[in-house]
């Protein structure tokens, strides 16, 4: 029986397979010359792009090889669901089914997004207008808005897609979305820690649970790149403090079953603190050891420290990078001695080899023009890599004030061992300011100024700033430009225009004007990458208009003297240095400015100038001192005393915060202050960031200490007295500028000084 089977399944097969062998013999085709070629089923596809894309043309052989060639190629395109090849004599046709193309992609329920940010993220993925659409691209955005909505810790967003087909085999694709409430960091944890308590490794961290300023924050969105972060900078904590063998075993982050809530558990490994023991160095230093010593900043005798086995390490390669070593590598190979807890490091120097620089690259700068960032780098293209250029092109565009990042990262050329790239990576600042200020006293309620300024016009680099002031008291007109590069060497052009009518407040002396109409022009000529020294003149007109009640005293006499109209032509010169690390946010450095007026035509005859330092000193990554000083003096020429319209004043933000602004100093019989042409200023300030705000350093407070006064011509700089104020403070970078708010008490003042507690200004420093 059981032969009978297998003979009657040997039976079976062949019958199938000589099946099989005749229908194929059936349907391959003899080669055969293509005498035409048709196309069908086209509706927005070009027919030249089939043509383009088929393995032959009219009068060539055709098989079923080519054929499958070419129904792959045509599949490739993407453009078609189906595609088939039908023979019919000598004639091929060509037989397509297109794809939809994509009409409009429409977004609904979306609150956390603007829609513009989520078709830019489903542009990058091929989905767009004018596209071809299939239900893989459908996928594929719909898990990419999903990481989108992740990435903002909105863990229970749903996404639904909907496709409505319309005429000409096109569709609109809807994505409707359920946002659901954002999942908050419920709990950080740190296990195995035994020497840092936890609050004291948790202040270390961006990320933190939720908290009454997290809303501005918004640090209490797990993120995974934020932690990561965080892991590194607990890490660099314990490495800089002596935990050589630090490590972090695992980390476990736990979402809750509703999505709302996420934990965060850190499982570390603190080992013991180590002594360095000893330092020496081994490899090539190019014949320089001695200045790569005088580099080391690792001391034998105390703990080991991480950050100064960086900074070595980075002040090595520094040191090569500006002999031209682009590739130089520098090793710290630690020997362990665990039972003495003892650690010495060799410092392995391989300078490699010499590269220039093929080509710098720009990425970031969509507003500001390609030559405005790069007239700024001291490294140029085709030259030999000097890193000490570098740092300073970097320092030099962030001391633009027009980004809010800026990175430069090197890459090697492909296939050309000497060469490397310098890959730029900016991010952009709105550079428009709009700047207010506003003081509040019970004598004069509130008063208000008003200007605009833009200081990267166009982005062109320039600046242009129109300052409008229509209040009774200070009516001005004033238009000024900048242009940093007026000559290719760097010299730069600035041209003012104004016109200023100043009218007394009620009860300090009638309703009478001084009016100024003026313009200058001054040049600066950059004499190193620091200094610039500044030249330039103008010309001024005071006229003083009288009122129906008579004028204060110390403009009828100047009147009664030198006539109601005066002109003056000053000449101006000054210099400045600055070293900061931000001209947005400085927490480093040093500012310096010498500024001298010199008038020499005109019915106006003086001498004037000033001298400002501020010094910022980081105590930390979160707390910085800043110093303010400035020191003001003048003097009349050619037997005539100093104009008082010339006067500098005190008092309000930007001098002695605490009194009205501009009320400190003489006063004329009428009550009124004058100003004087000696002025002293000091301020010391501590910033701290905001509570609950972490390490943002947007939005930060600070504690402040004040003095200073203006002093009449002819008298003395006298200490005794100087006003003084002490109080606290709020800065924002807010989106239309740095903002300052102050509250201040007067801890110095005398009987008839005008205060003014609470005073604000946005787009000012001190």
């Amino acid at each position: 029986m059981r032969n009978k089977f297998n003979r009657f399944q040997l039976k079976t097969f062949s019958v199938i397979a000589a099946s099989l062998l005749l229908a194929q013999s059936a349907w391959a085709l003899d080669p055969f010359t293509l005498r035409d070629i048709r196309v069908e089923g086209l509706q927005r596809v070009e027919p030249g792009t089939i043509f383009a894309s088929l393995p032959f043309r009219i009068g060539d052989a055709y098989s079923d090889d080519k054929a499958s060639t070419a129904i792959r190629s045509l599949f490739s395109l993407g453009l078609f669901k189906d595609v088939r090849l039908e023979v019919k004599g000598d004639v091929l046709v060509v037989i397509v089914e297109e794809r939809p193309t994509v009409a409009d992609v429409e977004f609904v329920g979306t609150k956390e997004f603007d829609k513009d940010v989520l078709k830019k993220a489903l542009r990058e993925i091929g989905l767009t207008d004018g596209q071809p659409f299939d239900k893989s691209l459908a996928d594929k955005a719909e898990q990419e808005l999903k990481r989108q909505y992740i990435n903002r810790s909105m863990y229970g967003a749903v996404i639904v897609i909907t496709v409505t087909p319309i005429e000409r085999n096109r569709v609109n694709l809807t994505f409707s979305v359920t946002e659901g409430d954002v999942a908050k960091i419920k709990e950080i944890r740190v296990v195995g820690n035994k020497v840092f308590t936890q609050s004291t490794l948790r202040n270390l961290f961006d990320l933190d649970t939720a908290g009454w300023m997290t809303w501005y924050t918004k640090s209490d969105r797990y993120s995974r790149a934020k932690l990561n972060a965080d892991i590194e900078s607990m890490r660099s904590y314990y490495l800089s403090r002596g935990y050589l063998e630090f490590k972090v075993d695992s980390t476990q982050v736990a979402i809750s079953p509703d999505k709302q809530d996420v934990t965060i558990t850190l499982n570390i490994t603190e080992g013991e603190r180590f002594t360095v023991s000893g330092i020496k160095l081994n490899g090539n230093y190019l014949n320089r050891e001695d200045e790569f010593k005088s580099l080391v900043t690792i001391k034998p005798g105390e703990g080991y420290n991480a950050d100064t086995v960086a900074e070595t390490i980075k002040a090595f390669t520094e040191y090569y990078g500006t002999f031209g070593f682009a590739f130089a590598r520098v090793d710290a190979t630690p020997e362990i001695d665990r039972a003495n807890n003892l650690v010495s490091f060799t410092l392995q120097g391989d300078p490699s080899r010499r590269a220039y620089v093929r080509r710098i690259n720009l990425s970031g700068n969509n507003r500001t023009r390609d030559e405005v960032v790069r007239r700024e780098f001291r490294q140029f293209e085709s030259s030999w890599y000097d890193g000490d250029k570098i740092r300073l092109s970097r320092d030099r565009l962030d001391r633009l004030g027009f980004f809010t990042e800026v990175g430069i990262e090197t890459s090697e050329v492909t296939g050309t061992p000497d060469q490397v790239d310098l890959n730029v990576n900016l991010a952009e600042k709105p550079t428009g300011n709009l700047q207010l200020g506003a003081g509040f006293s019970t004598a004069d309620s509130v008063s208000l100024t008003f200007g605009i300024r833009q200081e990267n016009v166009f982005g062109t680099g320039n600046y242009l700033g129109i300052e409008v002031n229509t209040s009774r008291a200070n009516r001005q007109l004033v238009i000024s430009t900048i242009d940093p590069y007026f000559t290719a060497d760097g010299i730069s052009r600035a041209i003012d225009v104004y016109q200023r009518t100043n009218r007394p407040l009620d009860g300090q002396g009638g309703d009478y004007g001084l009016r100024t109409t003026g313009a200058s022009i001054r040049f600066g000529v950059p004499f190193t990458e620091t200094d610039t020294v500044y030249f330039g003149s103008g010309f001024e007109q005071l006229t003083i208009q009288p009122g129906s009640n008579p004028l204060p005293v110390t403009y009828a006499d100047y009147a009664r003297q030198f006539g109601f109209t005066s002109t003056s032509i000053p000449l101006t010169v000054g210099w400045t240095r600055d070293n900061r690390d931000s001209a947005l946010v400085p927490t480093r450095g040093r500012y310096q400015r010498v500024y001298g007026d010199w008038g020499i035509a005109g019915d106006a005859r003086f001498l004037r100038a000033s001298y400002q330092i501020q010094q910022y000193i980081p105590l930390n990554k979160q707390y910085t001192v800043a110093l303010n000083g400035e020191l003001g003096w003048g003097k009349g020429l050619n037997g005539r005393p100093f104009p008082v319209f010339k006067n500098s004043y005190s008092g309000g933000l930007g001098s002695v915060r605490g009194f009205q602004q501009g009320s400190l100093g003489p006063r004329d019989s009428s009550d009124l202050a004058v100003g004087g042409p000696k002025k002293i200023t000091l301020n010391a300030e501590l910033i701290a960031p905001f509570p609950g705000t972490g390490n943002d350093r947007t939005l930060r407070i600070f504690t402040f200490v004040d003095a200073g006064n203006v002093f009449a011509e002819s008298s003395p700089y006298r200490f005794n007295d100087l006003r003084a104020s002490f109080g606290v403070g709020l800065s924002w970078i807010s989106p239309i500028g740095p903002l300052r708010l102050a509250i201040a008490n007067p801890i110095r003042k005398k009987v008839g000084d005008r205060t003014e507690r609470l005073q604000f200004q946005i787009g000012t420093s001190f």
